[in-house]
């Protein structure tokens, strides 16, 4: 194991230096990634059809994960007894954001598509960090020429709508077009509840092209295992989360909350089962509005559990 990085003669605490993620490197040659995960930053919401204000996800999240950079060699889960993110054993980067024009989202989006790429190619995990959830789609192109996925869900919508007004890549679209792909071979969408953005014949149709829904409190009901034993085993799993799937009780700083939501711990353990279960590939986490949250705790969520699902997928890889 590494050792402390106070021996390096600095404190180093969280309010000092640079933003990147966890306070890792920063990368900003795309063609230079060399790490077993990289953080990329996709700042758009021009998706968004209620409040505005996920472009400044990736910069509130990168500021609340300074607090989980103390310079421990590693985290260590005394529930676990496991050091996850050891540094002698994990590489972390981040790499910037993608580059987005104002009110241009097929462009936008291309960039992001772009990043993740890159992400790809060099061999190591994609993270993006969202905006909304529109940037699901772009990330899921960009595994165009990768082996087959299956798509994994955390989310309180269903996001499933095909078409509304021409509107085809907005944040209410990215699970159809993610059911479209030929590589992508069946989505489990876990969380969903109450009044949703997408109307009946869009559950039906999520149903028909491969897809498993299930409610908070089907999951609550089932518990953690069974949920789990309903994914296919085995598989490559592509993973994005709605920070909405949480209760706004505990994660008010986004722009369409719905109450009855999770919590901390029954998503981390759905995750934790599911980086057991298979081969957790890509992961995005989106539409955190920390404007919405004066407290910063929805951004402070979503870093810690980046932070513990980045250290499970590689625990667990090894």
């Amino acid at each position: 194991m590494s050792k402390h990085g106070y021996d390096s003669g600095r404190l180093n605490l969280p309010f000092v230096g640079i933003c990147t993620f966890g306070k890792y490197p920063y990368v900003e040659d795309w063609d230079a990634i060399d790490a077993d995960a990289a953080l990329l930053g996709a700042p758009f919401d021009f998706g968004a059809q209620w409040r505005s204000g996920a472009r400044m996800g990736p910069r509130a999240i990168r500021e609340a994960s300074t607090l989980f950079s103390f310079g421990h060699a590693g985290a260590y889960d005394f529930e676990d007894d496991v050091t996850y993110l050891d540094p002698a054993k994990v590489t972390i980067v981040d790499i910037g954001d993608a580059d987005i024009i104002h009110t241009d989202t097929l462009q936008s989006h291309a960039n992001i598509e772009y990043g993740v790429r890159k992400i790809l190619k060099a061999g190591a995990l994609p993270v993006v960090l969202g905006g909304d959830h529109s940037v699901n789609i772009p990330c899921i192109n960009a595994f165009d020429d990768q082996e087959p996925i299956h798509v994994v869900q955390i989310d309180a919508h269903l996001d499933f709508v095909d078409e509304r007004h021409g509107v085809r890549y907005g944040h209410g679209n990215p699970m159809r077009r993610a059911a479209e792909k030929p590589y992508v071979t069946g989505l489990t969408q876990i969380g969903i509840r109450n009044v949703s953005s997408t109307a009946k014949d869009g559950y039906d149709a999520a149903r028909s092209m491969g897809s498993d829904i299930q409610s908070v409190r089907h999951v609550r009901k089932m518990g953690t295992e069974a949920l789990i034993n309903r994914i296919p085993q085995g598989e490559r799993y592509y993973l994005t989360v709605d920070i909405d799937a949480f209760d706004p009780s505990i994660a008010p700083g986004t722009g369409t909350p719905s109450h009855g939501g999770f919590l901390y711990y029954e998503v981390l353990e759905i995750i934790d089962a599911l980086a057991q279960r298979g081969d957790i590939v890509g992961l995005d986490l989106v539409e955190v509005a920390p404007d919405y949250d004066t407290t910063g705790c929805t951004s402070i969520l979503a870093a810690q559990l980046l932070m513990n699902t980045i250290g499970r997928i590689l625990h667990h890889r090894d």
